[in-house]
């Protein structure tokens, strides 16, 4: 599986065999906005104006487009893990937030660079 970003918006992106078709689809949004090519430039051009078509109709539609993200995430944590990490945090001069933050940028970085 390999990513696409454009405009602030991200697409996974998968090979179908069968179509003989790469085939994306926009990540981070409930709403669902797919796009497929037969070279990577083109899997690229249909990307692009599949964010752009989605944008020009939602201003249509006077609908605000959907952010990808919107930066509140919600965990459930074991009481231990969240003592361990609330200590992590408090003992480097931070809060809970900007701790969590931090590490969960570095592994995305991390992650998304393999």
């Amino acid at each position: 599986m390999n990513k696409m970003r454009y405009k602030g918006y991200c697409a996974r992106v998968e090979f179908s065999d069968e179509d003989d078709l790469f085939i994306g689809r926009l990540a981070g949004i409930r709403d669902i906005i797919t796009f497929e090519g037969g070279t990577v430039a083109d899997l690229r051009a249909a990307f692009q104006e599949a964010v752009d078509d989605y944008l020009e109709t939602c201003a249509e539609m006077g609908k605000p487009p959907q952010k990808p993200y919107s930066g509140r995430v919600m965990f459930r944590l074991s009481p231990e893990v969240h003592a361990q990490v609330s200590l992590a945090a408090e003992l480097g001069g931070t809060s809970l937030n900007q701790w969590a933050e931090k590490v969960l940028g570095e592994a995305a970085q991390h992650s998304l660079s393999h």
